[in-house]
């Protein structure tokens, strides 16, 4: 593989993060300025400065819940890949198994979270073990959908190949259909990674836990009902950067994986 000097290396990094740096600058100034002018009370439309000052006056209550938030997050992100991917190792090695159970998946999916929320705090409680399994249940589908995919799309002549040389089940699964399948479980952990954030903040909404020990949906809660509308955007903000960050990371993880084989990551040669 051809190696990229550093220099070409440091003019993409610029062409990448520049653009939406200064897209942030600007979109932030012109708040800022337009918010100033229109004269809105905080609780209405805040200020950047205000959500700033407002971040800064709660940074304790708002680290606290961005902990708790990454915790039930990452959680309910991990239960998706492990029952996602044994799942879908289990529908790909029987057409049998495929045909009675994945309609059952899709269903599952198409039930609304907050329609069987409820059931979720009856049957575990009101607390974190119902939140990272709403986060679980909205990351899962999208784990065992394209884990599925990307084992039923392994090239026949290798699978062939493989038969050829007397290959057991197990290890056309293991040595060929889930190294194949790894694009596809990767595109399924970057859809999933942010679903799961967005899991544990629908739980905490409907199961959420007090006495400041609650993530960013109960925060968020407690804002809007107080009106603390900068605090509330905040939280909201938080979310999202915590979000980001989930993605970015699976995105390295990709990076690291297939960027020396798969076409997805290599460097274009244009």
């Amino acid at each position: 593989m051809m190696d990229i000097p550093p220099a070409q290396k440091n003019n993409e990094f610029l062409e990448k993060f520049i653009p939406p740096a200064i897209a942030f600058v600007v979109v932030v100034a012109l708040w800022e300025i337009v918010t100033r002018m229109l004269g809105y009370a905080p609780y209405l439309l805040p200020k950047p400065s205000d959500i700033v000052l407002a971040a800064a006056e709660n940074w304790s209550n708002l680290m606290t819940s961005v902990l708790t938030k990454v915790y039930e997050s990452v959680l309910g992100f991990l239960l998706s890949i492990v029952i996602g991917v044994t799942g879908a190792v289990l529908l790909a090695s029987s057409k049998i198994i495929e045909k009675a159970v994945y309609p059952y998946a899709i269903v599952l999916q198409t039930i609304p979270v907050v329609a069987i929320a409820p059931i979720i705090v009856i049957w575990f409680g009101a607390g974190v073990n119902s939140i990272v399994i709403i986060a679980f249940l909205i990351g899962f589908f999208p784990m065992i959908s394209n884990t599925l995919i990307g084992l039923n799309s392994t090239e026949g002549n290798m699978q062939n190949l493989f038969k050829l040389y007397n290959a057991s089940r197990w290890q056309v699964m293991w040595r060929l259909r889930l190294p194949a399948a790894l694009p596809y479980i990767i595109a399924g952990l970057k859809i999933s990674c942010t679903l799961s954030v967005v899991g544990a903040i629908v739980g905490e909404y409907i199961a959420g836990i007090g006495g400041g020990q609650g993530g960013l949906g109960y925060a968020i809660t407690v804002a809007s009902s107080r009106l603390q509308t900068p605090y509330l955007f905040a939280c909201g903000l938080s979310a999202s950067v915590l979000g980001i960050t989930f993605f970015l990371l699976v995105s390295a993880f990709s990076k690291w994986a297939l960027s020396s084989w798969h076409e997805s990551e290599m460097k274009s040669e244009n």
